[in-house]
């Protein structure tokens, strides 16, 4: 039998034992990355993210499972596309919030949700999931929503019986390029003309880019990085979720797993966009400028990740949710997963029929989507 123990942050479970249950390396699901979150008060206060990680400890106290696990009052920031939900909830005559969200603060990341050591993953996941549908009832939510998830989770989730939804990211996927220019080469003549154009824009402009890692930031070099993020979002109207601290502790933590492209006029660093990777796969997140130069936010956001990944032997570049133009510049659409459970069982009808509804919308979206991309016929 495992006992379920609730964590009140990242920080309560040791880095060996978060180590040992998270070994895919996702950097979003690390220690690192949401200790520091909730540290920094990023997930804090009005941002409305309060830390309730499900552990499984055995009769020894061994932990041998973890569920990243959040009480949630309104939707910001988890990207679970509910934004119409409550008002349905509401005309039930039931409320919506709290909620509870398995998913990573402000990062629509699919990734692994259900962290298991050793080699028990089906048990101890089915035991994870039993103690969170429970918690659920025990807290009076909604809802559990596990969000952006990825194999074998989405099967063990479907098989406890939760709700899948699908949705549609862009994702650049590594054909064994040498380089950047063999990555054109499979182009159209007429897309790959653009993008250099874009690419050609940046270096006339007398802009130099350069990668640095985590590990290889100072501290003014982050003062520019985080007024970049910063001001993209107050362009918007959007509260920056992430402060400086945040990412000075993120990136001495994660050191290598942190990239972050830097345009450079001179010496001064006038652009910046935020990635992060495993061994397998780039993640981009956030970006911003002091300048207004064509192309640089395709360059900065896109080209030099790809490049990056290919130099770096990475599989997969996913550069965050949305983003039709990412498609005409080699980045294909994918279905990402979230999984539901609905605490009502009238609500639970009422949102698997909404889901199939919307479901066939999806399916057509992503072929729709699939259909612009640049790539020649034979590629």
């Amino acid at each position: 039998m495992y006992r379920p123990v609730l964590l009140t942050g990242a920080l309560d479970l040791a880095e060996s034992e978060w180590q040992r249950l998270a070994t895919d390396g996702d950097p979003f699901v690390s220690r690192a990355f949401l200790g520091a979150a909730e540290q920094t008060g990023t997930v804090h206060g009005a941002l409305g993210w309060r830390a309730m990680h499900l552990a499984l400890r055995d009769g020894n106290g061994l932990t041998v499972g973890l569920l990243p696990l959040y009480e949630r009052h309104h939707w910001y920031g988890d990207f679970a596309a509910d934004w119409s939900w409550e008002g349905a909830w509401r005309q039930a005559g039931l409320d919506y919030y709290p909620k509870l969200v398995s998913g990573v603060p402000f990062t629509p990341s699919p990734g692994p949700r259900l962290l298991v050591a050793g080699d028990g993953s089906p048990e101890i996941s089915a035991a994870l999931i039993a103690a969170a549908i429970e918690l659920t009832a025990e807290c009076g939510a909604s809802s559990w929503q596990c969000l952006f998830v990825r194999e074998p989770d989405r099967s063990y989730l479907e098989s406890a019986g939760l709700l899948l939804r699908r949705g549609v990211q862009f994702h650049w996927r590594n054909r064994g390029y040498v380089d950047f220019a063999d990555f054109l080469a499979g182009f159209t003549a007429e897309k790959r003309k653009k993008l250099k154009r874009e690419r050609r824009a940046v270096s006339d402009a007398g802009l130099r880019v350069e990668a640095r890692h985590g590990d290889e930031i100072d501290p003014p070099l982050w003062q520019a990085i985080h007024r970049h993020y910063r001001d993209t979002f107050e362009r918007f109207g959007s509260p920056a979720s992430f402060s400086l601290d945040f990412f000075r502790r993120v990136g001495a933590a994660l050191a290598q797993q942190m990239v972050v492209f830097v345009a450079f006029e001179g010496e001064r660093p006038v652009a910046s966009a935020i990635c992060y990777r495993d061994a397998s796969a780039l993640y981009g997140r956030h970006w911003g400028t002091d300048i207004d130069c064509p192309g640089l936010h395709f360059d900065l956001c896109y080209y030099a990740g790809i490049e990056y990944a290919i130099k770096h032997g990475l599989q997969r570049f996913e550069p965050g949710a949305q983003g039709e133009h990412k498609v005409a510049r080699g980045f294909e659409p994918m279905p990402t997963w979230s999984a539901f459970w609905i605490a009502d069982p009238a609500m639970r009808e009422a949102v698997a029929r909404f889901i199939k509804r919307e479901d066939g919308a999806i399916l057509d979206y992503q072929a729709e989507m699939g259909g612009h991309l640049p790539y020649r016929a034979s590629t």
